[in-house]
Parts: structure tokens; C-alpha cells; sequence
């Protein structure tokens, strides 16, 4: 609660992120421990450690311009602020790293279908609204690749893919799958021309 709406302490200190969003694998921060498998097992019995994890992903959420709009399903939107918090998130792109930690950690300890509506903001924001530029190769290369269902992950690349301007140039899927994708673009254009 003390950090709730801190920004500038959010941004500017760096060893906290990987204490509330642990991880399998090293950080930056050489003091915070990797999680091990017994640990993940613990966690996902323990509803207290579970309802901080969602406290702590509210609260990065609030920092980046985002809010929770359903605990089920995991969908976001946009905070009344968001216009200041995204242009934070535009002019300090290491936030890039924490968004893919907590996208696995959330993966890993439990709220796994809260990864996806997420990613798809991102998505959203970057590739369809022109928002958050400098960090369009990072939803790409990394929020995305962080999704651990394959068939919401195909979602959203097919999502990404249908969005991407230049199709030419879009590198995140084989070419066959590309014209898979463009060869039912161009029906469903078709469907939607006809009286």
C-alpha cells in the first residue's frame, strides 16, 4: 500500500521487482533468490501468498497507466492517468524487462489466464492506437513469446499479424502461416464487401 501510486519510486528503484515477481532464472538483482520448485509448489497452496501476488501485479499495473477491470478473466484497460504513465513507460523502456518478468512469473505462480488480456493490451496500444512506439519490439519479441497457452499465444500472433503494417516485414511467425492468415484476411474482406 505504501508504494500504491509511488511512481517515482517505482520507476527509479530497481531491486524490488524481482522480490514480487519471482522467477526460475537470475535478475538483475544478485541478493533476490530463484525460485526452485518447491517454492512454486508452496505458493500455489498458499491463497495468502496468491491474493499478494495479485496485489503486487495491481499495483505495477497502476504504474504503468493500467487497471484490472475483471479478476476472473484478467482483462484490462487503461487508467484515467494513462496518458502520463505511458509516457513514462515510452521514455524509460527498461520497463520492457519488468513487464516480461511479471508475465512469467505470473505464468509460473498460478495466474497464468491473466497473461494473454495483457499481452493483447499491449498489442492493442502498440500496433492498432500508435501508442508506446519504443516499445513495440519488446510486446513482440518478448510479451508475447511469455504466454504459456499455445493456442492464446497463436491468438494473439495471428492478432499482431492482422495488425502489423508492413505484413512484409512481420518476423514473428513462419511465412506459411503468414499466408495462411492473409488467404482468410481476404475472405472474411470478402464476406464483409458483399451486399
Amino acid at each position: 500500500k505504501e508504494w500504491h501510486g509511488d511512481y517515482n519510486k517505482l520507476e527509479h528503484v530497481h531491486t524490488y521487482i524481482q522480490w514480487l515477481f519471482p522467477l526460475q532464472e537470475p535478475g538483475v538483482n544478485s541478493e533476490a533468490n530463484i525460485l526452485t520448485k518447491q517454492e512454486i509448489t508452496d505458493f500455489l497452496n498458499n491463497s495468502f501468498a496468491k491474493k499478494n501476488l495479485l496485489k503486487s501485479y495491481k499495483l505495477m499495473l497502476d504504474f504503468y497507466g493500467i487497471e484490472m477491470i475483471n479478476e476472473i478473466t484478467g482483462d484490462v484497460r487503461k487508467t484515467e492517468n494513462w496518458m502520463e504513465r505511458f509516457d513514462n513507460f515510452n521514455r524509460h523502456t527498461h520497463n520492457s524487462l519488468r513487464i516480461t518478468r511479471i508475465l512469467k512469473c505470473l505464468g509460473t505462480l498460478g495466474y497464468r489466464d491473466y497473461q494473454a488480456p495483457l499481452v493483447k493490451f499491449f498489442l492493442v496500444e502498440t500496433l492498432v492506437n500508435g501508442q508506446l512506439p519504443n516499445i513495440k519490439e519488446s510486446v513482440l519479441n518478448y510479451f508475447v513469446f511469455a504466454v504459456l497457452d499455445k493456442k492464446k499465444r497463436r491468438k494473439l500472433l495471428k492478432f499482431a499479424y492482422e495488425n502489423y503494417e508492413p505484413k512484409e516485414e512481420f518476423v514473428w511467425c513462419p511465412k506459411k502461416i503468414q499466408m495462411f492468415w492473409l488467404q482468410q484476411m481476404k475472405i472474411q474482406n470478402g464476406r464483409e464487401k458483399s451486399p
